[in-house]
């Protein structure tokens, strides 16, 4: 983490709109870009990095403001995250994640559930992270007693060493129950392992985790009142929120990869000498292109922002929520992921066209923004976003509730 000196944010008061946390959120990134691809190149685990999430206060942005949260919703949250990305996807990821985790016990718990949740996740300033990847053979729960105890391996656990508080996910034994509960980070028998070794998102900790024996109070199991889960369709908002999420941090990292290169291109890029400019700025196919690309995020954003509040509308009364509603949204969702995944890998991409080869050298990191959002795009298949677009113009059909629909 870069040596730079950044506010004492203790000094000043929260921020108290949506637009202050977006600018605070810009403080944030700007912190990140000094050393973003050095860090990256290192690879070194991020605890500085979430410590300046906590620092500035953005941990808390969903949480209640009598607790020390922010107060504000998931159209802010999606917003505050895209910023971060613009200078590290990797801590834009572990940011959203961390909302994603933070939001769970009021996607599936009890009143009384969430909000002990939140206000002692906001006090404390806990940074969430997760072992649920469902491509996964299940984890197994059985139960001893007033515990459940938790075993099996994930393959990814975003978060993993940089977490306070895990959220676990698996099956109780015997039954088609699936049981999330949170838990210290540092519990007995929760192993993460230092696997994470993929071409991009370097620093999102998302190497795999072994569970053995992990123990945590039945009362603790999210929605359920005398072991019986207490269901309502809300519950299956969590695959359009969490791929809002990835939304976001893709345009923002396309976002970051579009005004680094600008620089790039203003400070150093030399004209074509065949060109007959002195100045690369006044190339035409560089001015079309900046212009071109500029006009695809902006227009990707605005659909983002535009589904972010549609969904607002379901988060704000979630027993209102049906199968039509939440069906609709996932549909949106769906098309806003496929458009932002093509502009942001376009983007991260065709940026070197308009800054040269020069460009290329592993110290400008200009590389890491194409590599980000590879990465992480591969998440699930675009191409099924679009077939559940194309089925609900065609057929009117609405995505059944998946993992990953």
């Amino acid at each position: 983490m870069s040596t730079v000196t950044y506010t004492d944010w203790s000094t000043r008061p929260a921020p108290a709109t949506a637009r202050e946390w977006i600018a605070r959120a810009a403080e944030v990134a700007a912190v990140l870009a000094t050393d973003a691809a050095a860090r990256d190149r290192a690879g070194a685990t991020p605890h500085a990095e979430v410590r300046l999430l906590k620092d500035a206060g953005l941990v808390t942005l969903l949480g209640p403001t009598e607790h020390g949260g922010g107060g504000q919703d998931w159209t802010t949250a999606y917003r505050v995250i895209r910023e971060v990305a613009k200078a590290d996807g990797s801590i834009g990821q572990l940011l959203g994640y961390h909302y994603l985790w933070f939001w769970a016990a009021r996607l599936v718990g009890t009143r009384e559930q969430w909000e002990q949740v939140e206000a002692e996740a906001s006090r404390n300033r806990w940074f969430f992270g997760g072992a649920v990847n469902p491509r996964d053979q299940d984890v197994i729960v059985t139960e001893d007693g007033d515990d459940l105890v938790y075993t099996g391996r994930k393959t990814f656990s975003t978060g993993s060493k940089v977490s306070d508080v895990t959220v676990l996910e698996g099956v109780l034994e015997g039954t088609d129950q699936h049981i999330f509960a949170i838990v210290p980070s540092d519990s007995e028998g929760l192993t993460f392992h230092d696997d994470w070794d993929n071409i991009g998102q370097r620093l999102t900790e998302s190497g795999g985790v072994t569970l053995d024996g992990v123990r945590t109070p039945w009362a603790g199991a999210a929605g359920y009142v005398d072991k019986v889960f207490q269901p309502r369709v809300y519950n299956t908002l969590n695959v359009p929120t969490i791929q809002l999420v990835f939304v976001n941090f893709y345009l923002g990292i396309a976002g970051g990869a579009l005004e680094t290169a600008a620089t790039y291109t203003r400070e150093k890029s030399r004209s074509w000498l065949h060109g007959g400019y002195e100045r690369a700025v006044d190339e035409p196919y560089v001015i079309d292109t900046y212009g071109d690309l500029t006009a695809k995020l902006w227009a990707a954003e605005a659909l983002a922002d535009a589904v972010a509040a549609e969904g607002q509308q379901l988060h704000d009364d979630p027993d209102a929520v049906t199968e039509k509603t939440r069906g609709d949204f996932e549909v949106r969702v769906a098309a806003v992921k496929a458009r932002a995944t093509d502009v942001a890998l376009e983007v991260s991409g065709r940026i070197f066209e308009v800054t040269g080869a020069r460009s290329t050298a592993a110290s400008e990191g200009l590389d890491r923004f194409w590599r980000n959002v590879r990465t992480h795009t591969l998440h699930d298949p675009v191409a099924y976003k679009r077939r559940e677009v194309g089925r609900w113009v065609l057929e009117g059909e609405l995505p059944e509730p998946t993992w990953y629909s």
